[in-house]
């Protein structure tokens, strides 16, 4: 079969191509890996440019990956959502100033004072918004909504710096070091209103900061699996993603378990203002350290426009919605989105639940957080070679996370009327934290298997954007009604149920995310992969063996 006619618009790098076919010796039957990557791009007219093939991660890279995760986990898991409320609750309404009841008793359980202090205060509303009064915890949710706002004009621009520029290195270190700032300013104003630019502020460096870590991700897959073809590309996508996803979650449970300790160490000052705001410089400077992944990785843009790239607003703001044509990542948008909210609201309810419906004792509540933190590093680990050997894509793997959380929000709404010992609700933290780590690992996986090579970014800055708000209407949700948990497991549940059927009958299929986003060209079998997936019972076991990093 005659080869097809290379178009024009680049013809230097044409007539490059052409003498590099004259220079090779007659008996050269194959062409050098990137001159192949070159013309498969040359015979898609709709390509809009050219990719160079990317580098396996280096040892520093991956150490950087890991380190970055520690450092942010905690941010959004406990920074936004335990650790500032309660900042909040001591500024707004303080300890010297609360009266508390002399006994406070719950379905049979009598609560001490101390015990009951901190929760009495987060729920009550005593922060004065024009003729509207608001608690603790509705004014982090409403300054954690401004920041989401705010920062949505800068997505267009930092998604064409991710895939056109050569400084993402520098925008995660800009998005740390700015977001990791305001942590350590927290004690200097004692007044409610600066507060709405904390959280904003750190919400908007995080969303930005997420989806530099996310798009290395996408590149560092690539470049593992840059030497396979055909099925084996699946099979090394497959493992390569999962195990960076699942044990950068798994490593940053250390840090969030860390940061819960450290204030629950702090509360037990006299003075817990001051002690909050140690915990807030040490979450700060924590957070800064993270800085070393942008200073260990450089992966600039590997690819360039066949067309002139006019950077004006218009042409980057239609980059951005690139995604759009993709409805296979807008499938997996959605999923994340409802992910997060359910997760986020379980997490929320089920610790005001503990402290306010259940009366447990603080040092249960840190022993509850810890166990949620930690178990995902025994837990996840341990699933991936699960997830191996039944050939588990990372739609089903989301599907069991969803389960998982269907379950446990089906099962506090059903006895949101009982009296839960302290064993049902770490044995329910162990169970919520697994399908969390899952949710949370996979959920970027399919969206980058999604998207094309060379637009990674405008698809992480998506992730990052939908992730870090359907976290913060969980939030918002479980935290409206803190008395009242049953309605808050049952929007989770619903959340959960919602994200079964978007994975299920919404068309998403991992395979036809790769295929669509065109990681699989040149494949010689499709017809036994499928577009669903369905025949990768068929790929040798030889092949599952080098989908290991």
């Amino acid at each position: 079969m005659s080869e097809q006619p290379l178009p024009q618009p680049r013809s230097s790098m044409r007539e490059a191509l052409q003498k590099e076919d004259k220079e090779k010796p007659p008996a050269a039957e194959e062409t050098t890996r990137e001159i192949q990557v070159v013309r498969e791009a040359y015979r898609q007219p709709a390509a809009p440019a050219y990719v160079m093939p990317e580098e396996p991660p280096a040892m520093v890279e991956l150490v950087g990956w890991y380190l970055y995760g520690f450092c942010s986990f905690f941010i959004t898991h406990l920074l936004l959502p335990v650790l500032f409320p309660a900042i909040v609750t001591q500024v707004a309404f303080p300890s010297s100033d609360f009266t508390p009841e002399a006994k406070y008793t719950v379905k049979g359980a009598s609560c001490s004072v101390h015990e009951m202090s901190m929760y009495q205060r987060l729920t009550r509303y005593t922060i004065d918004i024009s003729s509207s009064h608001m608690s603790p915890l509705g004014w982090s949710a409403l300054s954690w909504a401004i920041g989401i706002l705010l920062v949505a004009p800068l997505l267009t621009q930092v998604a064409h710096h991710l895939d056109r520029g050569q400084y993402q290195s520098l925008i995660l270190i800009a998005a740390t070091s700015f977001g990791s700032f305001f942590c350590l300013l927290t004690g200097f104003f004692k007044t409610v209103w600066v507060f709405l630019f904390y959280i904003l502020f750190i919400a908007a460096s995080i969303i930005i900061a997420e989806a530099v870590h996310t798009r290395n991700l996408g590149l560092m897959i690539r470049g593992l699996a840059a030497h396979d073809s055909g099925k084996h590309l699946v099979l090394r996508r497959r493992a390569a993603a999962s195990q960076l996803s699942l044990y950068c979650t798994a490593i940053g449970g250390i840090g969030a378990a860390l940061m819960a300790a450290f204030m629950y160490h702090m509360l037990r000052r006299t003075d817990q203002l001051t002690g909050l705001w140690v915990v807030s410089i040490f979450s700060g400077l924590i957070w800064f350290i993270g800085i070393c992944h942008g200073l260990f990785t450089n992966r600039p843009s590997s690819s360039s426009p066949t067309t002139a790239f006019e950077p004006n607003f218009i042409s980057k703001l239609k980059y951005s919605m690139t995604i759009g044509h993709y409805p296979q990542a807008i499938g997996s948008l959605v999923a994340v989105f409802l992910s997060s909210f359910a997760t986020m609201c379980i997490f929320t309810s089920g610790t005001l639940y503990a402290i306010g419906g259940v009366c447990i004792k603080p040092v249960l509540v840190l022993a509850l957080w810890i166990l949620y933190f930690l178990f995902p590093l025994i837990s996840l680990p341990l699933l991936h070679p699960i997830q191996i050997i039944i050939r588990a894509d990372a739609v089903r793997m989301q599907l069991l996370g969803f389960i998982i959380a269907l379950f446990v929000s089906g099962a506090g709404f059903y006895f949101k009327s009982h009296r839960w010992r302290a064993a049902h609700i770490i044995i329910i933290a162990l169970v919520q934290s697994t399908a969390n780590g899952i949710l949370y690992s996979f959920g970027r996986i399919l969206l980058l298997d999604a998207s094309p090579p060379g637009k990674e970014g405008a698809f992480a800055i998506w992730y990052a954007y939908v992730r870090c708000m359907g976290a913060m209407i969980g939030f918002a949700v479980a935290s409206a009604g803190p008395g009242r948990a049953g309605g808050s497991f049952a929007a989770a549940f619903l959340g959960s149920f919602l994200g079964i059927i978007v994975l299920i009958f919404g068309n998403v299929s991992n395979i036809g995310a790769l295929k669509a986003a065109g990681h699989l060209k040149g494949m010689e079998d499709d017809k036994r992969i499928g577009e669903k997936g369905e025949g990768m019972s068929a790929v040798a076991d030889s092949g599952e063996s080098r989908g290991r990093v």
